[in-house]
């Protein structure tokens, strides 16, 4: 067994001992690339000279007392919307094809200042709209768990890096499930923090009221540690909040006794795939034999989540986009005639279908006798959602779900119903939309072995009760992995036939 199997936090003990450098650690990971990227093109740019020169730079630090964190030394990967300074920032749209940022994202000085070794920029859907890492302008990204299947999106290549281990861990955003939905389609974790927790500041803006930056790992406790290095106030965001609770790997290693668990019973119903819905049963029942409560509830908004979503996220999208006119920076239109036609063949030629399709929409929720009737209503069912998870979450600790009604379909096969794809995000959106952490693990596989993923949802700033959840069902499914178990009882017996009335 290599270095590449490691975790983030067991090469970093590695290199605290000095059993191995930092410089072993980066070298495993582009040999990984090296073997796996010409398939897999999880990378949109690759700094292995520059990662070199970091290595031996965190190497001398750690020597002089200057780094001595959990991560440092650990190589990251990073999605292509976070901005580094000098370096190609694309959101994989041609449009800003040849932009280099002159700042730099607020995590990026956290990752460094944590000596952790940044290896690349990431693939992703076009400005994080999809859900599949197919709209990418740079080409598509493929399943490192089956090849001819996509990794989920918008942060597919940062999941499918860590997936392949093409990197320990990897940084995504996630503004209706871009971070949770590929975690699931590629079988690793990733977590969508309390909205301001992690700054914003030099995240390129799709719904910026939506949008929020996490971490991706190969499990929880190196997701936790993670989301410790890159939480915390942030002066140059104006949505960035000042909160104390911050060590969230304090809250891994509990028991789970006592605690309660909420299952949607709306999120059980037709679209629900019957391997996803079989390996979501057996969670239920895993969670009750460790002595939690599980119980159903309904969530009578459910038919509204996606509507709202995208209404609202494609009129801020709308909004956010109309910078890239091909004036100050980026793609510009070769030739036109005058001001207004540079305008439109740029975004004609610079954007893709999908931001296309988003970007009219929006702008026609928000146009004069539509936004009564679509943008208003959407924030009024927004705020109506927010009132019936804040009484869910006066009774239960966690939510639970499925994190996609469906294990990764096949590259070429979503982008031919975009309606499809959008209801696609059922599970995920509504943290988003109120702001809500969550954690997307791995539960299963299908038959194709496929993995699939389960969620928990916490309430705002309760990111140690659904870590401490995720940790204690992993070490379980570990266990259960490593040893085998006798057949279960079945728990809930109505729900696993799907006679359960909802």
């Amino acid at each position: 067994m290599g270095l590449e199997t490691l975790t983030a936090l067991e090469l970093a003990e590695k290199i605290r001992q000095g059993q191995v450098s930092v410089l072993d650690g980066v070298k495993a990971v582009f040999e990984q690339i090296e073997r796996k990227e010409g398939t897999i093109h999880a990378y949109l740019d690759l700094y292995k000279e520059e990662a070199f020169e970091r290595a031996a730079q965190v190497e001398k630090g750690m020597a002089e007392g200057k780094y001595s964190g959990p991560l440092c030394g650990v190589p990251i990967a990073v999605k292509d919307n976070i901005c580094i300074q000098g370096k190609r920032t694309t959101c994989g749209s041609k449009i800003l094809e040849n932009f280099v940022p002159w700042y730099q994202a607020e995590v990026i000085e956290r990752l460094e200042k944590a000596g952790m070794v940044i290896i690349g920029k990431t693939n992703m859907d076009e400005f994080a709209m999809g859900s599949t890492t197919e709209t990418s302008a740079f080409g598509v990204t493929r399943n490192p768990r089956n090849t001819d299947h996509v990794p989920g999106g918008s942060s597919g290549g940062s999941c499918a890096a860590v997936a392949a281990s093409e990197a320990y861990l990897a940084l995504g955003s996630d503004t209706g499930g871009s971070i949770r939905q590929p975690s699931a389609f590629c079988g690793v974790t990733g977590i969508k923090p309390t909205y301001g927790t992690v700054s914003r500041y030099g995240l390129v803006a799709y719904a910026s009221s939506l949008d929020q930056i996490g971490p991706v790992g190969k499990d929880t406790a190196d997701c936790a540690a993670l989301l410790e290095v890159i939480s915390g106030y942030d002066p140059k965001d104006s949505t960035s909040l000042q909160r104390e609770d911050l060590c969230f790997s304090q809250a891994l290693g509990g028991g789970i006794e006592g605690m309660r668990f909420a299952v949607p019973k709306e999120y059980l119903t037709e679209g629900l795939s019957p391997e996803v819905r079989s390996a979501f049963m057996v969670v239920l029942e895993e969670l009750v034999q460790m002595g939690a409560i599980v119980e159903f509830i309904s969530l009578k908004t459910t038919e509204f989540m996606i509507p709202a979503y995208y209404v609202i996220a494609s009129a801020e999208a709308s909004s956010n986009l109309e910078r890239f006119d091909g004036v100050k920076y980026g793609f510009r239109a070769r030739e036109y005639d005058g001001l207004h036609d540079m305008y439109k063949k740029t975004r004609t030629e610079g954007f893709g279908e999908e931001v296309k399709r988003r970007i009219m929409l929006g702008s026609f929720v928000l146009s004069s006798g539509y936004y009564d009737a679509y943008y208003l209503k959407a924030l009024k069912a927004r705020a109506v959602m927010k009132q019936e998870f804040d009484r869910a979450f006066e009774k239960y600790d966690v939510i639970l779900a499925p994190a996609a009604p469906y294990t990764a379909p096949r590259l070429g096969e979503s982008l031919k119903d975009p309606l499809a794809m959008y209801l696609g995000d059922i599970y995920t959106v509504a943290v988003n939309l109120l702001g809500l952490p969550a954690v997307c693990l791995p539960c299963g596989k299908d038959k194709a072995g496929l993995p699939i993923g389960l969620q928990m949802i916490g309430d705002c700033f309760m990111e140690k009760k659904i870590l401490r959840a995720a940790h204690a069902y992993e070490k379980r499914r570990e266990a259960f992995i490593r040893f085998g178990s006798e057949k279960k009882q079945v728990v809930f017996p109505e729900i696993a036939k799907g006679d359960a009335k909802v």
